[in-house]
């Protein structure tokens, strides 16, 4: 029998990307989404069997937060993560022979804005506002549950750069344009993350048995928001890039239907047990990072 991996959600940036690595790892990769190609939510039965003697399950569903968050949007952002969580926990619950690791997405943003120190799973501060509500929501509904054959792991991910979408591709054109300088103060810090890397720390959580609970998904060198300007002008050759204050992103967020607290809050947040346990980071530094991503 093909060894199997079922990924939720898995119609995103990250959830192509995991789909291919896991296809060339030789795995039957099966995809639970609202898209009709794709195993649908509301097949309840089909998902139970998928997941029946799947290796795993990773469950990056959600709708994204890139948005105004009207009244509307903030239902939505907060039902796309319960909601599919409890489906997949219910299912899990009814298999024989279930995953024995089911890794959830999560988001840095669960913690404050910290400009004073780093957040690590054992001492970082959880923050507020509609943003932190959505991670605490989601991180309840997937320990909620009691599965005796299954850990549990919720993945605090940073901001995730790639070649193929995320954020990189909104961030190029602002430096194309003449626009990479800081955005608000610069001063911000900016957590991010490598895929290359978020997808080695799903198979080094499957490999260690002994894992679950919650992990921060960042590099271990966050850096501030004018240092991560500077290395993307430097890496596509701009010098010059001017700067966004407050109050123009205030004005772009409203036009562009999005928030500024995407790019103005403060991520400071470390991989403080992922390294204690012995993950080794590819792209550890955002030269290395860039280098890769913007290459070819």
């Amino acid at each position: 029998m093909k060894k199997k991996i079922v990924i939720a959600g898995g119609t995103g940036f990250i959830g192509h990307y995991f789909e291919e690595k896991f296809a060339d790892l030789g795995y039957e990769v099966i995809i639970i989404s609202r898209q009709p190609q794709h195993l649908s939510w509301t097949d309840e039965a089909s998902i139970v069997k998928a997941l029946e003697n799947a290796e795993m399950l990773i469950n990056l569903a959600g709708k994204s937060v890139n948005c105004r968050y009207t009244e509307k949007n903030k239902k939505e952002i907060i039902d796309s993560r319960t909601e599919t969580t409890h489906i997949l926990g219910h299912a899990l619950l009814a298999c024989k022979n279930p995953p024995s690791l089911w890794i959830n997405s999560s988001t840095a943003t669960i913690y404050r804005h910290a400009q004073d120190r780093p957040m690590t799973e054992a001492s970082g501060e959880i923050g507020t506002g509609f943003s932190v509500d959505v991670a605490k929501v989601w991180e309840e509904s997937l320990f909620s549950f009691d599965l005796p054959q299954t850990r549990t792991v919720a993945l605090r991910i940073a901001i995730v750069l790639g070649k193929d979408g995320g954020v990189m591709e909104p961030y190029r054109n602002l430096v194309r344009f003449g626009l990479g300088g800081v955005q608000g103060t610069g001063n911000q810090m900016f957590s991010w993350i490598h895929v290359e890397d978020v997808f080695r720390i799903v198979l080094f959580l499957q490999d260690n048995k002994q894992l679950d609970g919650v992990f921060n998904c960042s590099a271990p060198q966050p850096i501030s928001n004018r240092e991560f300007m500077s290395q993307l002008r430097k890496s596509m050759d701009r010098k010059i890039g001017l700067p966004s204050p407050k109050w123009i992103l205030e004005m772009g967020a409203v036009f562009m239907r999005t928030e500024t607290e995407l790019i103005l809050k403060s991520r400071w947040v470390v991989p403080e047990r992922l390294e204690k346990e012995g993950f080794q980071f590819t792209f550890c530094v955002i030269e290395d990072a860039l280098q890769d991503i913007l290459k070819g």
